[in-house]
């Protein structure tokens, strides 16, 4: 699961959460349960209650992702 700047779809869900606004597809809320954004040292860290397999990926900006 990866964060990135969007714009809103018509499959998207939106929310807003303490001043920041999440867009979301509909379809990855309904796959991975609750997702929880979190701000580490090294960037953003998204996780979800399912896990979605994939493995890789990387939190924050890093030129492999």
């Amino acid at each position: 699961m990866a964060l990135a700047l969007d714009e809103q779809r018509d499959n998207d869900s939106i929310h807003e959460i303490s001043g920041y606004t999440f867009v979301v597809e509909k379809d990855l809320i309904t796959n991975a349960g609750a997702i929880k954004v979190d701000m580490t040292p090294y960037g953003f860290s998204v996780t979800s209650e399912v896990n979605l397999g994939g493995g890789g990926g990387c939190s924050g900006s890093c030129s492999s992702c």
